[in-house]
């Protein structure tokens, strides 16, 4: 079990140093923005982004999904079928969509909740975005298949290095308003696309395998409502806030709900050395052994950040930058509060993923639609019965109550035809704990036991009670180093 949990972590270090980086370059773009543009203004991008991240789930129509199920076998087709057929059909699928919002951006404006005259040239370069980006799935799908981390993140990388450049370019330099955010990133989408031309070429035929495409089409097709109901958990709150109340309080929301970006980080490195583990590790005898030990260790690290996070938050962005202005903009300092929340709410979202392994290993991807529109449901339920009392509070416990009943939806589907034995007594001792530990803290504020330095002594107080109760051991943690470099059951081709 070990050498499978090493092979894990090795895979998660690989993809989670070239993520970081992805990660820290974008959350440079927080100081910029907050700094630069007004919490009205910053709210018209946040929420043109979060109908962005809607429409992705159109535009990849889950075929992102078959081509790791299949291709991950070749149970059908060869390598080529099962590149191309999902390729071709995403690539088509995109370009009719981006030609609607390019052809009709006044027409549409009003779904996007954007003023007429802002609307062209906006939807327009979403339009733009929205097709590269579907037009690289297939390819980024491909790297990680074949455990090609290493020009996986470094592709990443440098479409995220050529948006940031190109956001300070047109903002600090040419002076431009929030159209430059769209246009950088449809610059930088543009380019990868571009440098994956030659790995696309290689790997296409105009071969049609009709078994492939049913097949495909038969596990793909229930993730779409899947991929709606799971991106509205993410986003619907930006349109619901704007909708209840105005472009100044989406600013002051989404701006500290990216404070949650470093458990959303943990989370999203994690994804992608997750899902092609245990996929390749679902046959081996122990698997459920190894899934039910993995879960702990991964509640007990995403408890220790949200602990981390939840207390020294304050002082993160509070830090003086060299130009002007802190690292999160004076304007939205008075958002913080929700950080922890948003925490906890990503938190419950890792856990969702790691459920998800019965559903893919038994191929019941029918039941992602049911478990996400749970999600959703409760996500906009609450956004409207909260928001109008509570503001932004009651947005960030909307988001926290629909991965949590995600959570329990997905744990008690997926135990009826792929049961895991889980440490529960372990993960209700580290949830005690970590409650324990932030009511201690809570209780302290507005005295001198708040300053940052008695805040590690709250961190150490975690510890001594995860360790003396002996619900982590030692040997738990140095089972997540990888030494050894996993075996590897697809063997790359040269990009």
């Amino acid at each position: 079990m070990r050498d499978k949990i090493k092979s894990l972590s090795k895979d998660t270090l690989i993809y989670g140093t070239s993520t970081v980086i992805q990660r820290f370059l974008a959350f440079i773009l927080v100081p910029l923005y907050t700094n630069i543009f007004s919490p009205s203004e910053f709210g018209i991008q946040a929420n043109l982004f979060a109908y962005i991240a809607i429409l992705n789930v159109f535009f990849s129509i889950g075929f992102e999904s078959g081509y790791f199920k299949f291709a991950s076998t070749l149970e059908i087709g060869d390598k080529k079928d099962n590149f191309s057929l999902p390729y071709f059909s995403i690539f088509i699928n995109s370009f009719i969509l981006s030609a609607v919002l390019f052809i009709f951006p006044v027409n549409l404006a009003p779904l996007f909740q954007l003023a007429p005259e802002r609307a062209p040239i906006l939807l327009r370069y979403s339009a733009l975005i929205l097709f590269f980006d579907a037009a690289v799935l297939i390819p980024f799908a491909y790297l990680r298949l074949r455990r090609r981390a290493k020009v996986f993140g470094t592709l990443k990388v440098l479409s995220i290095t050529i948006n940031v450049s190109l956001n300070i370019l047109f903002l600090l330099v040419f002076r431009w308003g929030i159209e430059a955010i769209f246009l950088a990133n449809a610059i930088a989408s543009g380019v990868t696309f571009i440098i994956f031309l030659p790995l696309i070429f290689k790997n296409l035929t105009f071969r049609f395998n009709k078994q492939l495409y049913k097949e495909i089409l038969k596990f793909s097709i229930p993730l779409i409502p899947a991929g709606i109901g799971a991106n509205l958990v993410q986003v619907i709150d930006r349109p619901i806030l704007r909708y209840l109340t105005n472009e100044q309080t989406v600013g002051i929301y989404q701006a500290n709900y990216r404070m949650g970006i470093l458990m959303m980080l943990f989370c999203s490195i994690y994804e992608f050395a997750w899902r092609p583990f245990f996929l390749q590790t679902a046959k081996e005898p122990n698997a459920k052994q190894i899934f039910s030990k993995i879960m702990t260790l991964f509640i007990f690290a995403a408890c220790v950040l949200f602990l981390f996070f939840s207390f020294y938050i304050e002082n993160i962005v509070k830090i003086p930058l060299p130009f002007k202005g802190y690292l999160l903009g004076k304007a939205y300092w008075s958002g913080l509060y929700i950080v922890p929340i948003v925490l906890a709410g990503y938190l419950f979202y890792g856990i969702y993923i790691n459920l998800m392994a019965g559903i893919y290993i038994e191929k019941k991807t029918k039941y992602l639609p049911l478990i996400t529109g749970i999600g959703a449901a409760m996500n906009i339920i609450v956004n409207f019965a909260l928001i109008p009392k509570f503001g932004i509070t009651g947005a960030a416990y909307a988001t926290l109550f629909s991965y949590l009943a995600m959570m329990i939806g997905i744990y008690m589907i997926t135990k009826k035809f792929y049961k895991v034995d889980y440490e529960f007594s372990k993960i209700y001792l580290i949830f005690f704990s970590t409650i324990a530990t932030f009511i201690i803290y809570s209780f302290t504020a507005g005295t001198f036991l708040h300053e940052w330095y008695f805040k590690i002594l709250y961190i150490v107080l975690f510890f001594v009670l995860i360790f003396a109760f002996k619900i982590i051991t030692l040997n738990d943690i140095k089972s997540l180093r990888g030494i050894k470099k996993p075996a590897k059951q697809i063997v790359p081709d040269e990009l």
